[in-house]
């Protein structure tokens, strides 16, 4: 049974939710999404699905139909990880973008939007994937509710507003962009109403003739068409090639419990790594908001960070295996790095040889879904396929250029991903029990948020919302921190004091991520529930009966 402290000390306009049927997301038409699915008799994957659908509707701003999209679901019984990020155009390699656009600091240099920031588009292969394993209702359903959204209008929510003015300025020159997302010359302001007639025909042609029309039919062909056009590399053969693949979860124990994560090439071994440098602490035994506590997760943290930008890329090309970067005897040697009372500027070690948008779904028959999707860069490329509403993702920018690194620009390959979504179990005489689905969406934060929220909830026993609540701090990739203005002041100046270079951000939306819980409230009791938690720095809902 669920013993949390449920009171909440932060400021907050959010109160945890308790249901039998949940869906959490950053936006409240797409929670809805979900919860008619469950209504229809559908599972958490249908709802999943159809929420993933309905949100490239109402916040175009952090994900969209060219997205990619990462999952892990909770059958009942097992954990299954799905890896649904593209893989970069045939064509594309160091030489490719040096011949087209020079070089900077001795290396290719890369463009952040545009065409050559596009890989192939993985989310439609993940709805794909994950209905075909697990959907019971019609694929066409789970349509629906977005294709009424784009085809009625929704009244712009007001957090979605501020990113999309915010992103204009840069990207009103991509190509098809204007011509989608500022309908007036200009982004739209809060609640005015929007419609996208070419995202529902889009829809539509995915609910006619299934998910593989975006890759070999009709829709593929409109894609490679204006690739031609746009003198880009990615071609009919790259779409046609690609499918998202099932993997298995990467987890490491935390104070009882597993914490799941999706293996390389993403982040989420970042949290796994950080959690288990920090395991070698007695952290329950100090004040949860005080430098003492914070100090000791945000050096674990840098320990993290030093080694995943090291050595994670396509698992194809790494050097090191997450067994080894997980190994304990090696996390004890890195614990011993960590100073008590003085920052450290961290360097990767040696293992030894041996804007996006997030959603957690749960039923009543005990199926859980975590879910993440995202174009990167809030609108991504900014490319947008004419009469679609296809914007693109511009993963492509997360690789590199040094061809000394694991991670270096390939033909067919993943570059490193920031979206992780996760999981907590525990085992229980014997058995694998769930206990929560969770995740933070926003770039370098989301492991940061998992550490973060998963140190509140086990370590200092905060319930999901209080922990959701709590004022965040970010590690920057150059190990300078970002803190929340609500981050007690006297922390940050003894943070600063131990020698951590400090800046404090008033704008937590753009910094700090925003997640989504839900907890299993008792494993003996199915008919308690969940408790869901759905963060205030974005527009979102958890929704349930």
């Amino acid at each position: 049974m669920t013993r949390f402290n449920w009171q909440n000390p932060y400021p907050t306009p959010r109160l945890p939710v308790f249901a039998r049927n949940i869906v959490s997301t950053s936006h409240p038409l797409a929670a809805q999404a979900g919860l008619r699915m469950l209504w229809k008799g559908g599972n958490a994957v249908d709802a999943a699905i159809a929420a993933a659908a309905a949100i490239t509707v109402v916040e175009p701003v952090s994900c969209g139909l060219g997205g990619d999209a990462f999952a892990l679901v909770w059958d009942g019984r097992k954990l299954h990880g799905l890896n649904a990020s593209g893989v970069s155009p045939a064509a594309w390699n160091v030489d490719y973008f040096r011949h087209k656009y020079g070089e900077e600091n001795g290396l290719a240099r890369q463009p952040k939007r545009g065409w050559d920031a596009v890989t192939v588009p993985g989310v439609i292969a993940g709805w794909e994937a994950l209905h075909t394993k697990f959907g019971s209702l019609p694929f066409a359903d789970l349509m629906e509710p977005a294709i009424e959204i784009a085809e009625r209008g929704h009244a712009v929510a007001s957090i979605v507003a501020y990113k999309w003015a915010a992103a204009v300025p840069e990207l009103k020159n991509q190509p098809g962009f204007a011509d989608v997302f500022m309908p007036h010359g200009r982004a739209p302001e809060v609640s005015e109403l929007v419609r996208f007639p070419g995202h529902a025909k889009t829809l539509r042609l995915l609910a006619q003739h299934g998910p593989r029309a975006f890759y070999e039919g009709e829709i593929a062909e409109r894609i490679a068409a204006f690739a031609r056009e746009g003198g880009a590399a990615l071609t009919m053969n790259d779409l046609r090639g690609y499918r998202a693949d099932w993997v298995e979860p990467i987890s490491k124990d935390y104070r009882g419990y597993t914490v799941h994560e999706i293996p390389p090439n993403g982040q989420g071994i970042a949290a796994l790594i950080a959690l288990g440098i920090l395991d070698k602490f007695d952290v329950s035994a100090l004040s949860v908001d005080r430098i003492e506590s914070q100090h000791l997760q945000i050096e674990a943290m840098k320990l993290a960070f030093a080694d995943v930008y090291r050595y994670v890329a396509d698992p194809r090309s790494m050097e090191v295996t997450p067994e080894q970067m997980l190994d304990d005897a090696y996390l004890t040697e890195r614990a011993k790095l960590i100073d008590p009372v003085k920052a450290t500027q961290f360097d990767f070690g040696m293992p030894k040889a041996g804007g996006t948008i997030y959603m957690s779904v749960a039923d009543e028959r005990g199926m859980m879904v975590s879910f993440i999707q995202s174009n990167y860069m809030g609108f991504g490329s900014g490319v947008v396929v004419p009469e679609t509403g296809i914007a693109l993702q511009n993963r492509g920018c997360g690789f590199s250029m040094d061809p000394k690194s694991a991670n270096v620009v390939e033909g067919g390959k993943r570059p490193f991903h920031t979206i992780i979504p996760a999981f907590l179990t525990q085992e229980v005489d014997g058995a694998r029990e769930a206990v929560m689905s969770f995740g933070v969406m926003g770039g370098d934060m989301q492991p940061q948020g998992h550490l973060q929220s998963i140190v509140r909830m086990l370590d200092y026993g905060q319930q999901p919302q209080a922990a959701c609540d709590a004022p965040r701090w970010k590690v920057n990739r150059d190990f300078t921190i970002d803190i929340e203005a609500t981050l007690d002041l006297d922390t940050a100046r003894a943070l600063e004091g131990l020698g951590h270079t400090i800046k404090s951000i008033d704008d937590p939306y753009m910094d700090f991520g925003s997640g989504q819980y839900i907890w299993k409230l008792d494993r003996n009791d199915p008919e308690r529930g969940y408790v869901a938690a759905s963060d205030s720095r974005r527009d979102g809902l958890a929704a349930g009966f």
